[in-house]
This record gives C-alpha cells, structure tokens and sequence, in this order.
C-alpha cells in the first residue's frame, strides 16, 4: 500500500505560520535587547579621571591676572566635586606652586584630599628647588614615567628636561638646553623663550619605546606634559616638532594634554587631539579643572568653571591620514 504525500491542512499551516512568526518576534526581540545593551554600555564610561592644571599656589599678592592665594579656595572646591565622581585617578599636569619650596607644604596637603591615586606633572614654576627633590616632594617615581588603565596607556613627560631653571649652570643638560634655545632663537622662533624647556633625547628614546609596545598591546595612548607642542605658540615645547613626530609615528596616539598656557587652547593634527587646560590660577573665583569620560571610542572632557566641554573621537586609521594643514 502506497501512502501519499499530503498538503497540510488550514489548521496546520495557521500552526506552521504562528511558531514562524513567534520565533521571528522571539529573535527581534532578543536582536533589541542586545542592541539596548550595547547602547547601554556605549553610554556608560569604562572609567573617568579628574584633571587640573596650574594651580600655581603662592602666599603672595595678587599680579596681572594671577590671584595666587585664590588657588587654595578653588582647590577646594575642586576636590569637592571630584570626590563625587568614582576617579580612576587624577592627575595635575605642573605648576602646583609658584614659587618658594614652603608653597609646596601649603598647597599639596589640599591636593591630596582629593580622593583615589593621583598623578603629577613637573611645571616650570615646581623648581624651586632642584629635580630629584621636586620628585620627591610630589611622590613621583621619575621625572616622566607611564601606567595603564584598562587599555588605555597615559605616559607623562617632563617637557623641562633641557630647560635653564630646572638644570644646574654648566652642566651637560645646561648646555644642551643653551643649544637648543640659542638654535631656536636664532630662528625667531617664538617659543624661544626662558620659561619654556624641551626633552632630551635619553627622554625621546624612552617615550619611543614606550609608544612602541604600546602600540603592539594594542592600548589607545594619552599622552601628558606640562608645555603644549601644538599648535605654534610662544609656550611651546622647544622641540615640539620632534614630539609630534614621534606621537604620529606610533599611531595610536588619541591626545596631548597639557597646562602652561594658562588661556588655554585646542587644536588636532592627523588624527591626534592637543587640548591644552586652562589655568586654574587666573581669574578671582571663576575655577577651571576636569573629569575626563574614557569610552572604548571616545573621550569627553565635563569641563567645570572656564573649561570647555569637548568630545575627542578616537581615530584608528589616521596612519593613512595625510597633513593637510
């Protein structure tokens, strides 16, 4: 006995057709519920970090635009409303003081009120006292050095390397400063100025090498100094070009962070951000410091007081990206 194949009847085809559709509404919604978790987790930070720079502390009166006992007050304030963030760290990119070694013992014990690991950056106004010592009143493990944050590397220079206030008379980094200054000011370059330093090549080698094996750990780079390297300006790095150079070379460099200039100053240049912070010693009342959002794409500054809100992309093929400026 032969048996035929069949068509399904009405009632099973309305069954057929009603598990196809519940697995199709099943899939869409478990597609929705992933897309939301991703936008979720888009929105939410991998972490954030508090910045300040130039609090340029000083028992001293007033000058220009430079309210130097003004400083402790916004400090204050500052760390009030960094405590109420969850800081991965925060970091104070130099000039803590102004001058005299005794500002140190003022201002540093408001600095540390704030709360989580904290970082420091040697200013050109933190030499009152020579290199090593300035190291150690600020806890630093070097004059530069890096560390990393779930896949992101900060590595902080010390752009007064070769510098006249921060080298003893004479000497081999004294000299070496005379001759990059002199070069420069033969130029007219504008940055040629006393108050401005450079990084040495011993400094250069290290930050390639650091870049280097950044780069094959895949991590996204900050890098954070106390003098801007771009754009052209009379606070620049002496050496900014050769800085530059080097960060562009290592292709994965997301920004450049720095104080110094105390106006402030934003630029980008294939691919790399070069925000410098406004100062936090100008003006009376009005403060100027930052919590910095770290996403897997991006990095958005919450700047407070004088700071400017920005939102940095991360360019991830900017190897290819020709200059153009």
């Amino acid at each position: 006995m032969s048996i035929e194949s069949r068509k399904p009847g009405m009632a099973q085809k309305f069954m057929f057709m009603g598990a196809s559709a519940a697995l199709g509404l099943s899939l869409f919604a478990s597609t929705s519920v992933s897309a939301e978790r991703n936008e979720q987790t888009d929105k939410k930070p991998s972490f954030e970090f508090g910045l300040i720079a130039d609090v340029q502390y000083c028992d001293c009166d007033t000058a220009g635009v430079r309210y130097y006992r003004n400083s402790i007050s916004k400090l204050q304030e500052a760390t009030a409303e960094l405590n109420q963030h969850n800081l991965a760290f925060t970091v104070q990119t130099g000039d803590i003081i102004d001058r005299n070694v005794e500002s140190f013992d003022t201002i540093l014990p408001y600095f540390n009120k704030i709360e989580g690991p904290k970082y420091s950056v040697l200013g050109n106004h933190d030499f009152a006292v020579p290199t090593d010592e300035v190291i150690d009143i600020l806890g630093m493990e070097n004059q530069y050095y890096d560390f990393a944050e779930k896949g992101w590397r900060f590595i902080v220079l010390d752009t007064n390397d070769l510098s006249f206030y921060a080298n003893e008379a004479g000497s081999e980094k004294y000299q070496q400063a005379e001759q990059m200054y002199n070069g420069l000011k033969a130029t007219g370059a504008a940055n040629a100025q006393t108050w401005n330093g450079g990084v040495g090549s011993e400094q250069m080698t290290w930050l390639h090498n650091v870049l280097q094996k950044s780069a094959q750990k895949h991590e996204k780079v900050v890098v954070i100094g106390h003098h801007p390297v771009y754009p052209a300006n009379e606070h620049n790095a002496w050496n900014d070009a050769e800085i530059i150079q080097e960060l562009e070379s290592a292709g994965n460099v997301v920004a450049y962070f720095n104080g110094h200039n105390h106006a402030g100053n934003y630029s980008e240049k294939n691919g790399i951000s070069y925000v410098n912070f406004q100062g936090m010693l100008d003006t009376p009342d009005t403060n100027a410091y930052s919590v910095i959002q770290v996403f897997k794409d991006r990095l958005e500054i919450d700047g407070f007081g004088r700071e400017q809100d920005r939102t940095i992309e991360v360019n991830t093929g900017r190897k290819q990206v020709q200059e153009t400026k």
